[in-house]
C-alpha cells in the first residue's frame, strides 16, 4: 500500500527532472507550464534532427499522440527508441487509440517498437490496446470496462510496463499489483488538455524518482487533488484551468499524504 506518496513529491521538488516531450500543438503550452509547476523542468522539441541529443540529457521523455502527422511520428520514435537505448523512462500516452485506423496503426508501433515504461490513457483507449472492443471518440472514451483491474493487470503484464487507465475513477498497475484512485473534480473534463498535462506530471514524477507504481500514483493523486483544490474557488472552466496551475504549484506534502484517495485493489 502506498501510504506516504510524499516520498516521491518531494524528490520532485529537489530535483527538478527535465522532461522531454513531443506532445500535441493544442496542448503543448499548457503541458510545458503544468511541468513546471509540479516540480519539473520542460522541454518541447521535436525535430527530428533535434531529439536524440535532448533524450539524452533528460530524465524523462513523455510522447503523446494527441495531433498525430508523419515528421512527428518518425520523431516520437527516434525520442523513444534513444530513451531506452539510454536508460530514460517513456511515458506514452495513446490519446485517441481505437478512433482510426492510423492512429491504431501508430499506437501499436510505438508500443512495439519503444516499449514504454508507462502507457497512458482512458478507459476506451486502454480497453482498444488490451484488444477490448470499445468505442473511442475524439479524445474521448465511450467504451466501459466491467473490470478495469483485469484488464490493466493484463496489458501491463504483456508489455512489462506500468499502465495508467484514466476517468472519472483512475486505476494504475504494474503487472502485479493495482490500485484505484478516486480524486478529482468533474470540470477536469471540462478543460481540452487535463488528461495530456497528466502526462506531463507523470513524466515529471518517474523522471525524479524512476519508474515504479510509486511515483506514477503520486503524481495522479497532486494533480487530481489540485483539481479539487481549484475547482472550490473556481467560477467554471476558465478560472478552474488557472487555479490548477496555481493548486498544483501551491500543493504541499502534507496535502498530498493527507488527502491523497489510493486503495489497494
Amino acid at each position: 500500500m502506498i501510504s506516504e506518496p510524499s516520498v516521491f513529491f518531494r524528490e520532485v521538488q529537489l530535483k527538478h527532472p527535465l522532461v522531454h516531450h513531443i506532445t500535441n500543438y493544442v496542448t503543448v503550452n499548457d503541458c510545458a507550464n503544468i511541468c513546471i509547476c509540479s516540480g519539473g523542468s520542460p522541454v518541447m522539441t521535436d525535430d527530428r534532427n533535434d531529439v536524440e541529443d535532448m533524450v539524452r540529457i533528460s530524465n524523462c521523455v513523455v510522447l503523446n499522440m494527441g495531433t498525430l502527422n508523419e515528421r512527428t511520428v518518425d520523431s516520437m520514435l527516434i525520442s523513444g527508441k534513444a530513451a531506452k537505448k539510454n536508460g530514460v523512462p517513456v511515458v506514452f500516452d495513446a490519446v485517441g487509440a481505437g478512433a482510426t485506423g492510423y492512429r491504431n496503426e501508430v499506437a501499436h508501433r510505438i508500443i512495439e517498437e519503444v516499449r514504454p515504461d508507462v502507457i497512458k490513457g482512458n478507459s476506451g483507449e486502454i480497453s482498444f490496446l488490451a484488444g477490448i472492443l470499445g468505442s473511442v471518440r475524439g479524445v474521448d472514451s465511450t467504451g466501459k470496462a466491467e473490470d478495469t483491474k483485469d484488464i490493466i493487470l493484463d496489458l501491463a503484464k504483456k508489455y512489462g510496463c506500468i499502465v495508467v487507465s484514466t476517468g472519472k475513477v483512475d486505476y494504475v498497475s504494474d503487472g502485479k499489483e493495482a490500485y484505484e484512485l478516486t480524486n478529482g473534480d468533474d470540470l477536469e473534463g471540462c478543460v481540452s488538455g487535463t488528461g495530456c498535462m497528466l502526462s506531463s506530471v507523470i513524466g515529471a514524477y518517474v523522471g525524479a524518482n524512476g519508474v515504479s507504481v510509486g511515483p506514477v500514483v503520486a503524481a495522479i493523486s497532486a494533480f487530481n487533488i489540485a483539481a479539487e483544490h481549484a475547482a472550490k474557488g473556481s467560477k467554471g472552466p476558465g478560472s478552474f484551468k488557472a487555479g490548477l496551475f496555481d493548486s498544483l504549484y501551491s500543493l504541499t506534502a502534507e496535502d498530498l499524504d493527507k488527502e491523497a484517495k489510493i486503495r489497494e485493489l
